[in-house]
This record gives structure tokens, C-alpha cells and sequence, in this order.
């Protein structure tokens, strides 16, 4: 399945959207367990990181400082992107 976050998409599994699905708790290490896998990874190596920054940037939540750091844009994409998913919103 495909999800959007802004004009980024993402294909991925609602299984591997689930595998991060734990309100109220810090995923980041799941998210990273996530990136890892081969299709993911080879779908974020293609993103132009100022697109995944601006993307990020419309939804107010990070600093201009914070949206700098590539590496954490992916695991906000991403975890995004699953959380669409899981919310039945993609």
C-alpha cells in the first residue's frame, strides 16, 4: 500500500505500518528497525532531502534547526507515513 505524507510516498505493508504501532510509546527504534529494510531503504536513498524537509516543515511540529538532520526527517517520514496507515487514513 502506499501512504503520503505531502507529496513524499512510501510503499509499505500495513504489517510493517503495525510493527510501530504503540501509542503513547517511542518507536524511534522500531522506525530505524523499519528503515533498514531493503525496500525502504532503497525508496528513502532516492528522497531529496530538502523535499522530505519541506514536507515536514507544513506540519509545524520541528524547528528549522531540528528539520536540518536528514537522518531523523526519514524516521519522522516514515513514522508518519505508518501512523496514516495505521489510523486507516492512507
Amino acid at each position: 500500500m502506499w501512504a503520503y505524507i505531502g507529496f513524499t510516498e512510501i510503499e509499505i505493508t500495513k504489517a510493517q505500518a503495525a510493527s510501530i504501532d504503540f501509542p503513547g510509546r517511542d518507536c524511534e527504534p522500531e522506525v530505524k528497525e523499519l528503515l533498514q529494510v531493503p525496500k525502504i531503504r532503497r525508496q528513502f536513498a532516492k528522497f531529496d532531502p530538502k523535499k522530505l524537509r519541506d514536507n515536514l516543515a507544513e506540519y509545524g511540529a520541528w524547528t528549522d534547526e531540528e528539520l536540518q538532520d536528514h537522518e531523523q526527517n526519514k524516521i519522522r517520514t516514515l513514522w508518519l507515513a505508518c501512523s496514516n496507515i495505521n489510523d486507516g487514513e492512507d
